[in-house]
């Protein structure tokens, strides 16, 4: 789906305290148009505009945003207007057009108020009549995609989005115009885009973030139009009765942790028409209580956004695109917002390195903080964070160590996500020294670029990025989980069993059952620190059991150049076969592959000047192949990424483990290599009648070992032997530490 995001989404995002417009402040206006209350600004009150004219220009953060606005509107009013007949998808000229013309309506309508010049007001009033006179007579998009064409836009979501930003620049200009022009505008416009976007209930009264730009859209509407049909629609869905609409949105598209079952990508996306909205209820029916709604879940959502990224960058879950980060215009919306609510002096830390705030009261709130120096260091910290609306449908770990650009091992416990999941249960990411090392591809999309497909997703989204074999999971008989039917996928999550946290170890471990029929599997990962290991080490067992002998598949992508393989292969020299022939399997060329063995493999790469090793088993013997995506791919839609494949055929059960060490720094400038090879010599598995040991021999003679139940939710006492060693712990897990001459907790 294309996206529409504008210059700033909310550049007047704080409403009236007044419930009824007769109350709010009157603006300055032309003597031959008098101001009244049915028309004077209610998104920000006139007092609130004349605050910001008058301060702004104490705060540099706040002068910026002005000067790009300025810029951005001269550019379009120079050009002259230009509302043309609605033809192209995403990323044409026409699609590109309409989202200009909504970003200067917004723009132009704020800097008429900040700096008092009519001519801004002109431009978006004669910008706003040329729609007048397009948009009665639309119909659906001639490029329209799904059940519900858009009319602006080939989808309706981007005339929705549309409508959020126009309107907010129509309130600040709409006392300042003639009643001709401004029933003109009402009639020809506002009413017929709201009644469009609120009379299609397939989408309106969806629990999914199209239905709440729509429903954002509409309810703004009625606060500017004096509709509080409209506004009752919003709140609570098309038929009026609660079964639908922004209200049940809150309550059901959030978990109480603030996580959106979308995934970050989507979160970033739904927060602004989420925040806005809310911010528009709290001033004008502040009964609601809509920012203590389930014990403050819009503002939770806001906090847990930040925690799901790494070095500014959103984790991609799901369908993601992998440049989208912290410095995004939803979450500017989002972070001003919510400290303006909350003074929570951690997110000036963001707004900070946002370098961008909005052109509102909040946005002024926040520039006045950062020039005070109130800001404070957003801590990145291990956060579990539960999934569904009561919070009950899998989880998102996620472990942290040394920092926001340490270690953070993310492990994917959460529920489908509806059609923009990934059929990828306990997948797993890791990020070290601000890279990404264990990588999830995203999505297969070129946003807006219309030579890929006019910027949507592209065929490879489905037959490569959303399949099992493109993540780092496990795949049965080259199936994915679910046989790749989100719909299937939807009512079944994983268990979350453990999430711990201490100083050196931090622990998560979950169960999947239903991705496929009579297998069932249990994944734990940790973060280990350790004095012997230059940098904390992931460790991972995957155990599956099965009612049937399989083909068992547990791909690792990774991001780097490959330094050492430390295990026999047969390379692919003449030619590149492909791993199969499909459900992602098609798309991957094998150049490398091992005989099978019990015996454990390292792989060897590197990425930044950092080395990782990895080191891995399985219980039953496996093959190791080497790979990367690229194949079938006649229209070079896909990157190429290396990824290495452990194989097991023809069990019913097995145990798959492993460890990855970062070690060692290359510096090219001075041409020196310190720390290349590996601090760990060797890892070990040993299996108990209920339980499993990890044991990592050191280098130098030590040995850190991690002991973990089959079901490390429960109680019990745990004993398992191996190697002329014994381990006895109670409870789901336990670490022996043998250089510290005590056990870990």
């Amino acid at each position: 789906m294309t996206r529409s995001t504008p210059l700033m989404l909310l550049l007047a995002a704080s409403f009236s305290a007044a419930a009824l417009p007769a109350t709010a402040a009157p603006a300055p206006t032309d003597a031959q148009h008098p101001a009244s209350a049915a028309s004077a600004p209610v998104l920000v009150t006139a007092a609130q505009w004349q605050q910001m004219r008058s301060d702004g220009a104490n705060y540099p953060v706040f002068t910026r945003e002005q000067q790009r606005a300025e810029r951005l509107v001269r550019g379009m009013m120079k050009a002259g207007i230009d509302v043309p007949v609605p033809k192209d998808k995403g990323g044409g000229y026409t699609h590109e057009q309409h989202k200009r013309n909504y970003q200067a309506i917004q723009a132009a309508g704020a800097l008429y108020r900040l700096t008092g010049d009519k001519a801004y007001a002109a431009y978006a009033r004669d910008l706003l009549l040329g729609y007048a006179k397009l948009y009665p007579g639309l119909g659906a998009h001639p490029q329209g995609r799904g059940q519900i064409p858009g009319r602006l836009f080939w989808q309706t979501l981007n005339d929705s989005v549309w409508l959020v930003s126009a309107v907010q620049g129509y309130d600040a200009i709409r006392d300042s115009l003639s009643a001709a022009d401004r029933k003109t505008i009402d009639d020809n416009v506002f009413r017929p885009m709201a009644d469009f976007l609120s009379g299609t209930p397939e989408n309106f009264d969806k629990i999914h973030n199209h239905a709440t730009w729509a429903v954002a859209a509409v309810g703004m509407t009625g606060y500017v139009l004096r509709d509080a049909t409209y506004v009752d629609k919003a709140l609570k869905g098309s038929r009026r009765d609660g079964s639908a609409g922004f209200l049940k949105q809150v309550d059901q598209l959030f978990s109480p942790d603030g996580y959106y079952e979308e995934g970050p990508y989507y979160q970033r996306y739904a927060l602004a028409p989420f925040i806005l909205f809310a911010n528009a209820i709290a001033r004008n029916d502040p009964g609601q209580g809509i920012f203590k709604r389930r014990d403050g879940v819009l503002l939770k959502a806001v906090d847990a956004l930040v925690q799901s990224s790494y070095g500014g960058y959103f984790l991609p879950i799901n369908d993601a695109i992998l440049d989208k980060g912290l410095d995004t215009e939803e979450l500017v919306a989002g972070i001003d917002i919510a400290y303006a609510q909350t003074q929570d002096a951690r997110l000036l830390s963001v707004a900070k390195a946002q370098k961008r705030v909005l052109l509102s009261p909040e946005g002024l709130q926040v520039a006045q903080a950062l020039a005070q120096d109130k800001a404070k260091p957003f801590a990145f910290v291990p956060t579990l964070l539960r999934d569904g609306p009561d919070g009950n449908e899998g989880a998102l770990a996620i472990l942290r160590m040394n920092g926001a650009d340490g270690q953070a091992l993310v492990m994917k416990n959460t529920k489908q996500g509806m059609g923009h999941g990934h059929f990828d249960k306990l997948n797993w990411l890791f990020y070290d020294n601000g890279q990404r090392v264990v990588t999830d591809y995203g999505a297969a999309r070129f946003l807006n670029i219309e030579a890929k497909a006019g910027g949507i997703y592209l065929p490879e989204n489905n037959s490569w990025a959303r399949q099992t074999i493109a993540h780092n999971t496990l795949v049965v008989n080259e199936q994915s989980h679910f046989g790749g039917d989100w719909k299937k996928g939807q009512p079944l999550a994983p268990t979350p069993l453990l999430f711990a946290s201490s100083d050196d170890t931090q622990i998560a471990s979950a169960r999947m059952d239903g991705a496929y029929d009579g297998v069932s599997f249990t994944r734990t990962q940790a973060l280990l620190a350790h004095p012997a290991l230059g940098q904390p080490v992931v460790l991972d067992l995957l155990r599956v059991t099965g009612t049937r002998p399989a083909r068992y598949d547990l791909p690792l992508h990774f991001n780097g150049h490959i330094m050492d393989v430390g295990f026999k292969t047969q390379s692919a020299v003449a030619s590149r076969p492909v791993l199969g022939k499909a459900n992602g399997y098609q798309h991957v060329w094998v150049d490398a592959s091992s005989e099978p063995d019990t015996a454990a493999r390292s792989l060897t790469w590197l990425l930044d000047g950092r080395f990782y090793t990895y080191r891995f088993a399985s219980s039953a013997p496996s093959r190791a192949l080497i790979g990367e995506s690229g194949a079938n791919d006649p229209s070079f839609n896909l990157r190429r990424e290396p990824m290495l494949l452990q194989r097991v055929d023809g069990q019913a059960a097995t145990t798959f483990y492993g460890v990855l060490e970062p070690h060692g720094q290359y510096d090219g400038t001075a041409e020196t290599v310190r720390g290349a090879n590996s601090r760990i010599d060797a890892i070990a598995h040993y299996r108990g009648k209920d339980a499993d040991v990890l044991v990592l021999h050191l280098a130098g003679g030590k040995q850190l070992a991690l002991g973990i139940a089959d079901d490390p939710s429960r109680p019990g006492a745990h004993e398992v032997s191996g190697g002329g060693q014994q381990w006895r712990w109670d409870g789901g897990w336990k670490r022996f530490d043998t250089a510290s001459g005590k056990d870990g907790k």
